[in-house]
């Protein structure tokens, strides 16, 4: 068979381990696996969601509403948007693939941060576009300010919060940054862990609404995967304006969530108070590890996010195999040339356990 040429040169993305490859490679019993690798909800989903998805078992057998009218009209209350504005797709990523292969040939330009979400640089080589990126890790405007004026980017990609750093960038910067942008690029702000930022600071939310009414040429990115703990059912979506939508909807596979997911999505969005407990219980247990590394020196980012991420002495990819030997699952970061880690923070048990034995390898 012959492939795409473009393909030699792309990297499979690197999810986090699973916990089935601890059970088969470790005999380690799936009770007494802490997976902090994905960035999941450690306190799981809402007891409506799962009550929802018990009551609605039967329909697996029937295709989704593929209108997704029900959860449009949920997520336009929550968002203060009309339906028309709103793409759902299996992930945020699915909605980035979109946006790519919508714009993007082997004639055009996508930047990025330096370090950032994998998917942007890989659907952007699939789509044969050049990737240009910042000299930075972390997302500093006046870099990208250059690269774009230097470049004329046909799309660029801000991850607020950032992964896998965790960091942000204030709202009115951001706004200020799209201002000096062309209305024919598209800036795509990607903000899969904007509940949690929005929670810590009021100042680093980005309303969809505000964004494309202000900017017609952005598009948002939400998940479920994340603070709603649906990471399991695959539901992302996409916001702005309707002609943007219009567009990628061509690209849209019929029924790309399962009728599952869709009920699941729709019961998330109705209970508020897990979603904020949750967020509220992440950056409570946080602290812990910011107490941690700072007491053994260790260099950190400030999160916005429910991950953490600290720069190691030691070396990254053995210790990462040492917590992995113990049941841990953490994120390695070598792969993106960074001798740290990434650990999702999990709840007051898990995190006394890997804390203890952070404190035993570090």
């Amino acid at each position: 068979m012959v492939f795409k040429n473009t393909l030699k040169n792309i990297k499979t993305y690197e999810a986090g381990k699973p916990i089935e490859l601890l059970v088969r490679k470790y005999g380690i019993l799936p009770k007494d696996i802490i997976k902090l690798a994905s960035n999941e909800n450690p306190y799981g989903t809402s007891k409506k969601v799962l009550d929802s998805l018990k009551q609605n078992i039967s329909t697996v057998s029937v295709y989704p509403d593929d209108s997704m009218y029900e959860l449009k009209d949920a997520l336009s209350l929550e968002h203060e948007v009309q339906a028309n504005n709103i793409i759902v797709g299996a992930g945020s990523d699915q909605i980035i693939e979109f946006i790519i292969n919508s714009i993007c040939d082997k004639n055009s330009k996508i930047l990025m941060s330096k370090t950032t979400f994998a998917m942007y640089e890989i659907y952007g080589k699939i789509a044969g576009a050049t990737i240009l990126k910042t000299k930075s890790g972390r997302h500093i405007l006046d870099e990208f300010v250059v690269q774009y004026k230097k470049h004329k980017p046909d799309i660029i990609f801000l991850c607020m919060p950032n992964n896998p750093l965790g960091e942000s960038l204030d709202k009115d910067d951001i706004y200020m940054f799209l201002e000096t942008i062309d209305k024919n690029t598209t800036v795509v702000i990607d903000g899969a862990y904007q509940e949690f930022a929005k929670y810590k600071n009021k100042n680093k939310h980005i309303p969809p609404k505000d964004l494309i009414e202000k900017y017609p040429n952005t598009i948002y990115l939400g998940t479920f995967s994340k603070a709603y703990g649906l990471g399991g059912l695959r539901v992302g979506y996409g916001i702005s304006n309707p002609n943007t939508i219009e567009v990628l909807h061509k690209l849209r596979p019929p029924f790309n969530i399962t009728t599952l997911s869709l009920r699941a999505a729709i019961e998330a969005l109705k209970d508020k108070e897990f979603v904020q407990d949750s967020i509220k219980n992440n950056f409570k247990q946080m602290k812990r590890y910011e107490q941690f590394a700072d007491k053994k020196g260790l260099k950190y980012i400030e999160s916005w996010t429910n991950f953490i991420f600290i720069y190691l002495e030691k070396n990254s990819k053995d210790l990462a195999q040492k917590l992995l030997e113990k049941g841990i699952i953490v994120r390695d970061m070598t792969s993106y040339g960074l001798n740290a880690i990434r650990i999702t923070i999990g709840t007051k048990s898990q995190n006394d356990i890997v804390l203890e034995q952070l404190e035993a390898l570090c």
